[in-house]
């Protein structure tokens, strides 16, 4: 479950499934706008992680500064896998699916992100949003490689962040909320990577079995091949249709899609839908 779109509509399920389910927690109580901002942070955070592969459509996003930036985040993870390996670990270079594939960096994604919202009092939130914004979009247009192309994800970046912030008018600072999100989109890559034949190491450094980056995966015979069928007919499609749904779920407990009331849902459903976080 590698590719990009699927990828990025894992971020948006997850943050949607997350606040969904919150109950009376704050997190399941944001107000509309900040929930779409955290939804396009959660998308964005859900590529985040491949930016340790030099050569991934992601480290392309914003030209030869994400690829120097890549090549540098690629080159530690390589030197903390040779530092930190034990014996068990298998002999390999490390540098993709390494520091930037483990909780810890999606926990230290989140701070940074908390602080950087925190100490700009929300004058960099557009900043973050342009970034992210670019990583989901080059995730979802993982085909486009021109120069072209990659000025049209730039520009298409650029409008989705304008075209948010001028319907959110007031900036939201909810930092806690969307340090959460850009942990809840890495921790979605992790898990659609674990799923497939290689697994993710997302424990480091935690031991087990005598590795510290012991490769978390279910049984293989439940792994799938990334960008084979299962992930394209099912896996892809499944996300999408459970990101839409839960997206229209919250919205409409936000106040913003009233138009759920009126669909024939069952009974039992619609009592949930309606129920207030």
């Amino acid at each position: 479950m590698a590719t990009g779109p699927t990828h990025a509509m894992s971020g948006l399920a997850a943050w949607a499934a997350v606040t969904a389910l919150a109950d009376t927690h704050a997190i399941g109580q944001l107000s509309p706008k900040t929930w779409v901002v955290g939804a396009t942070l959660s998308a964005g955070a859900a590529l985040l992680p491949d930016i340790d592969h030099p050569s991934s459509t992601v480290a392309a996003t914003f030209g030869a500064i994400s690829k120097g930036f890549s090549a540098g985040i690629s080159g530690f993870s390589g030197f903390l896998y040779r530092l930190t390996r034990t014996k068990r670990d298998s002999d390999r270079e490390g540098t993709h699916r390494g520091f930037t594939h483990t909780v810890v960096f999606a926990v230290l994604a989140g701070l940074i992100t908390t602080a950087i919202v925190q100490t700009s009092e929300g004058s960099a939130l557009g900043v973050l949003m342009f970034f992210f914004a670019g990583l989901a979009v080059r995730g979802l247009m993982h085909t486009w490689s021109s120069r072209q192309d990659a000025l049209l994800i730039a520009v298409t970046s650029l409008l989705l962040t304008v075209a948010c912030w001028a319907w959110a008018g007031d900036q939201p600072t909810d930092a806690a909320a969307f340090g959460l999100a850009v942990m809840i989109g890495c921790v979605a890559h992790f898990i659609g990577d674990a799923i497939t034949e290689q697994g993710c190491p997302m424990l480091w450094p935690v031991p087990l079995g005598g590795k510290t980056w012991y490769p978390v995966a279910p049984p293989k015979k439940l792994r799938m091949r990334t960008g084979g069928a299962v992930e394209l007919a099912i896996i892809g499609p499944g996300l999408t249709l459970a990101a839409a749904a839960l997206t229209c779920v919250v919205l409409y407990r936000l106040g913003v899609a009233p138009w759920l009331a009126g669909l024939d849902l069952p009974p039992g459903l619609m009592a949930w839908i309606e129920a207030s976080p």
